[in-house]
């Protein structure tokens, strides 16, 4: 089974997959950023929880990450004294996520808490994982999408030579059902 690497550097970022002793550094980040980060990425990566149920939580991550389901990562700075959020590759085809078997794509997602933001750490990270996903057998398109009212988020893939490939109007589950708008940005 081919997946990227457990841990991808940058100059200002330690990429790892998540680990269960996370869950301490992460809680009082999901804390402090809940409803910013409910607006944009789904519930279960962006509510707080207690400790054993973000072990828990974190426990699958890692057992998507070794059965090609998905693939997240910590952000960290690089000496893994602060975590700045997450990130992750998740394989998909035209219909949604799939595993990477079933997969002709990856999409790039990204978080950061709050005073992350604004510095090039999300465009940094998703880089770093572009580069991971090119190197996959059969990966010839990546994504990121994004709500188009998240300028900030649609900036990356700009920056990172993405174009715009589409951009849809679906039914929100977790926002009561209400319509909403995806960018579905491309590298091909």
């Amino acid at each position: 089974m081919h997946h990227p690497p457990d841990l991808l550097t940058t100059e200002r970022l330690s990429m790892r997959r998540w680990r269960v002793a996370d869950a301490a550094p992460l809680e009082p980040v999901l804390r402090a950023n809940v409803g910013r980060l409910e607006a944009w990425i789904p519930r279960d990566v962006a509510a707080p929880a207690p400790a054993a149920e973000l072990e828990a939580r974190l426990a699958r991550y890692a057992a998507d990450f070794d059965a090609g389901r998905t693939w997240t990562y910590a952000l960290y700075t690089p000496d893994e004294g602060e975590l700045l959020g997450g990130a992750g590759l998740y394989p998909r085809d035209a219909g949604g996520r799939v595993p990477f078997s079933a997969a002709d794509r990856l999409e790039i997602g990204y978080w950061l808490r709050a005073d992350a933001t604004g510095r090039g750490y999300a465009t940094e990270a998703a880089g770093a994982l572009l580069a991971a996903a090119l190197a996959l057998p059969r990966v010839t398109r990546v994504e990121i999408r994004c709500d188009p009212r998240n300028a900030p988020s649609a900036a990356v893939p700009r920056r990172l030579g993405f174009h715009l490939a589409d951009t849809l109007t679906e039914t929100d589950p977790e926002h009561d059902g209400a319509s909403r708008q995806t960018q579905v940005w491309a590298y091909e």
